[in-house]
């Protein structure tokens, strides 16, 4: 198979004057562009040139999501809610035994309700912890006035960026905009924007917080029905690089999202519990061998399904332990973990995903 080009692109200094040379020459480029950091056009046969404005950090982070599933792990805590640092590293070596090299501490993990008076010390455990090649993405909030306590934190480590955890409490658009610029004056750092629903963000706020550098990612993670039809993200691949978003939903659309949609990587819960498979899905979708990627992606849909019909995080943390991979403990309040009923669904399902990936990594 010959050398395929579908995308070609250029890193300008001055973006109206080069759209305006580009449309002399004949390309149509919509009215406005001139005001973005990141302009695509359609080429016709699948062919795209791009134009952006992009600092260097941005393809580093293009890198990182290109060539590793972005674990999305539970924390292990002890009987009193302290952390489990023995357990939290045996998962570790287990995802970096597997292949993984990005590791993202989010809402699997709980932060939502890990306390501020742990916060520093958590995010020191968890550079420690890690390989020199893997790379941890901690997350902030959701809520504003955590986020920005948490702020201080992050601009005052060696973490590059943060998650901005997706509000569920009530919120305007304009607001969570606020909110993202606050907090990237804070830290100093641009953010990694968390869109869980397709109402959380407008394309046009997030290709506008975009342009003024702030920010370094998106997990898309909003679940449709049939991942195929998105007329959400249709929009924002339009107006924001594609290659800043991540598929945030684990294997389970990850083929649409890269293929139909050009996302750079995915996020996966069920990669700690097997991440060589995890890693050979991604490998598999940037050859764009598909029939064989969907192969590899049907192993994890049992335990997918596991988490959609009782609870993603949950499922997740309780399979980790039940799976043999290391012994996760209790979650922190306001989750509890599975009842018996549930935990004997997901036994099975989490000891056989474990063993066709090869058994424990680390």
């Amino acid at each position: 198979m010959g050398l395929e080009i579908y995308m070609l692109g250029l890193i300008v200094r001055d973006m109206p004057t080069a759209l305006e040379f580009y449309r002399r020459l004949g390309l149509d480029i919509p009215d406005g562009s001139e005001t973005r950091s990141h302009v695509e056009i359609k080429m016709g046969s699948g062919f795209t040139f791009f134009q952006s404005l992009s600092a260097p950090e941005h393809f580093l982070l293009i890198e990182e999501f290109a060539t590793s599933v972005l674990a999305v792990p539970p924390l292990a805590r002890n009987a009193d809610f302290s952390l489990n640092k023995a357990a939290n590293l045996r998962l570790i070596k287990h995802l970096e035994g597997g292949g993984v090299k990005n590791i993202m501490y989010g809402g699997n993990a709980n932060f939502y309700h890990a306390p501020l008076a742990e916060y520093a010390g958590l995010l020191d455990f968890l550079a420690e912890s890690v390989g020199a090649d893997t790379w941890v993405l901690p997350s902030v909030g959701p809520d504003y006035g955590k986020a920005m306590e948490q702020a201080k934190v992050i601009k005052a480590s060696a973490y590059p960026t943060a998650m901005l955890l997706p509000m569920t409490f009530p919120y305007t658009d304009a607001g969570i905009a606020t909110g993202v610029r606050h907090l990237t004056d804070a830290m100093g750092k641009k953010a990694v924007v968390y869109i869980k629903s397709a109402n959380y963000l407008k394309p046009d706020t997030v290709a506008k917080l975009c342009d003024e550098g702030r920010v370094a990612s998106i997990k898309y993670a909003a679940v449709m029905e049939d991942p195929k039809v998105d007329p959400y993200l249709s929009e924002l691949v339009k107006v924001v690089n594609r290659d800043l978003l991540v598929s945030g939903i684990g294997e389970r659309p990850a083929i649409v999202h890269l293929r139909d949609f050009g996302l750079t990587g995915f996020t996966s819960g069920s990669v700690c519990v097997a991440p060589r498979g995890s890693m050979q899905l991604l490998s598999l979708l940037k050859q764009k061998k598909y029939d064989e990627a969907e192969t590899v992606r049907a192993r994890y849909i049992p335990l997918e399904d596991c988490r959609d019909g009782i609870s993603p995080i949950r499922v997740l943390h309780d399979s980790v332990t039940l799976a043999g991979v290391a012994d996760m403990g209790p979650m922190l309040p306001m989750l509890t973990g599975l009842e018996p009923a549930e935990r004997a669904r997901v036994e099975p399902v989490a000891k056989a995903l474990l063993a066709v990936d090869g058994g424990y990594a680390g």
